[in-house]
């Protein structure tokens, strides 16, 4: 990843046309090729960019000055006229994002190598293995068919089959959010094409789920299960009781 931190405009030339004025910004430019244009806000979310596949190439541009010399004299046309960098990257539509750079506050390069992945916190991960091992927490009837189902868009956490022998994708959260809820329909659309499957219930399960994650689930026809981790490990509550 290459990292840039310049005086800049910034132009985009396509379906519309946008203008950045010279500013001090972060310019980012990843291994997949994507460029993005930062301030020192907005969180993630970069002013503007370019994603992949695209081309970066640079060049000089001259920097008109206005107002000739000022004094009379004239111009001596063996001095360097003062210069600015010109990056234009362009797309395969033809759109481009060409970005001036007046000057260069800093400019380092680094090496991330290949990305693991998001993996699963140990919670999520053991909930998982918990609930595979005890399906029947789902209901009564219920049997396993495989953990990590795979998809094109990623692995089910479980897919097993309810009393009648229906399929039923199951995605596990430690708490459950509205993201959640997101992904698992997602599965499920995916899921429903295949014929040896559909159709394929939904079961969004969690220690926790937001209010609002439960009303979209229930909307989506997705049923909401809320998982005891401690009940699961077999372990009884650290809280006194009277009985």
């Amino acid at each position: 990843m290459r990292l840039v931190i310049a005086r800049c405009s910034v132009d985009y030339v396509g379906r519309l046309e946008a203008h950045l004025p010279s500013a001090d910004r972060l310019l980012l430019v990843k291994a997949d090729g994507s460029v993005s244009v930062h301030a020192d806000d907005r969180a993630y979310k970069p002013l503007n960019w370019m994603t992949p596949p695209c081309t970066l190439r640079e060049e000089n541009v001259e920097v008109e000055i206005e107002g000739g010399t000022g004094g009379g004299g004239e111009v001596d046309p063996e001095a360097d006229a003062p210069r600015n960098t010109l990056w234009i990257v362009e797309n395969s539509k033809g759109e481009q994002l060409r970005i001036t750079i007046e000057k260069i506050h800093s400019d380092v390069t680094h090496e991330f190598g290949q990305d693991p992945g998001l993996i699963k916190d140990g919670v999520e991960a053991h909930l998982q293995e918990l609930l595979a091992e005890q399906i029947t927490t789902l209901g009564d009837g219920y049997t396993l068919v495989r953990r990590e189902y795979p998809t094109a868009i990623g692995p089910v956490d479980i897919l097993c089959r309810d009393a009648d022998g229906a399929a039923v994708a199951v995605e596990i959260k430690r708490r459950g959010e509205i993201d959640g809820v997101e992904q698992l329909t997602r599965y499920l659309d995916l899921l429903n094409r295949d014929e040896l499957l559909a159709p394929v219930q939904g079961v969004f399960a969690a220690q926790q789920i937001k209010p609002q994650a439960r009303t979209l689930a229930e909307d989506r026809g997705i049923r909401c299960v809320v998982l005891d981790y401690q009940a699961l490990r077999g372990t009884e509550s650290a809280e006194l009781r009277l009985f």
